[in-house]
């Protein structure tokens, strides 16, 4: 029998802004009994006079500890996001549900190559990948594909940037504006340099993409159309909130 996760009491333990319409948000969770790359939660806010809104965040943390981190991208008219991201601060409570989704996960202990693929936001799962990666004895070969607007627009820019090495390997894509030294075409990727910039799917890669609907499924149609196996594609797309 599936055993459906508490509401949990939540603090914010700190915010920091990761652009200019997202932020990076640790809560301290007591009773948090950790959580896999990959996974998420749900977040409950309660107001003034009882009125509730919950929404489900990617983690971009992993492991245990009580300490958890969300990357939370703000979404014009949603009721959750533009609070976490305007408003919370230090010391301010809210609820959570998880850890949630077995599905979208990465385990340390399968050595197949790995192909991460994020649409804006869409990152935030993909990190706690590479994280968890990087921090394990894992040789799986990683490489990171990551879409976004500008670079300004970029989530964990820096740390994804450090965490490249011979193990993990990173693709930056910039659909509007790229910095000022970029040589690569600006545009949204098409199928065939999708294919060029990616695992052959003759190695067998778990893919992972991860971003808004649209994205996600022009990305997984193009790899299962390149010869990837359905299979061992797997995505997590969302909408507003």
């Amino acid at each position: 029998m599936i055993q459906i996760p508490a509401w949990l009491p939540a603090r914010v333990e700190s915010a920091a802004q990761s652009t200019s319409h997202a932020r990076i948000l640790t809560l301290r969770v007591p009773g948090w009994r950790g959580n896999l790359p990959g996974q998420h939660l749900d977040v409950r806010l309660t107001a003034e006079d009882g009125y509730q809104a919950a929404r489900s965040y990617s983690i971009a943390s992993s492991g245990q500890g009580d300490l958890v981190e969300l990357g939370v991208d703000r979404i014009v008219d949603g009721e959750v996001s533009p609070y976490l991201v305007d408003v919370a601060e230090p010391g301010d409570a809210l609820e959570v549900k998880g850890p949630l989704g077995r599905a979208f996960v990465w385990h340390e202990d399968d050595p197949s190559p790995v192909q991460l693929i994020a649409g804006g936001s869409g990152v935030v799962p993909l990190i706690a990948m590479a994280r968890a990666r990087a921090a394990s004895p894992s040789a799986a070969p990683f490489r990171l594909l990551v879409s976004v607007r500008t670079p300004a627009d970029a989530m964990f820019r820096e740390e994804l940037e450090t965490l490249e090495h011979p193990g993990i390997e990173l693709t930056w894509v910039y659909t509007r504006e790229a910095p000022a030294a970029w040589r690569g075409r600006v545009g949204r990727i098409s199928a065939d340099e999708l294919a060029a910039t990616t695992w052959s799917p003759a190695v067998r890669p778990l893919v992972y993409i991860c971003g808004p609907t649209g994205f996600v499924e022009a990305a997984a149609t193009a790899m299962v159309a390149h010869g990837h196996e359905m299979s061992r594609v797997r995505t997590e797309r969302f909408g507003g909130t």
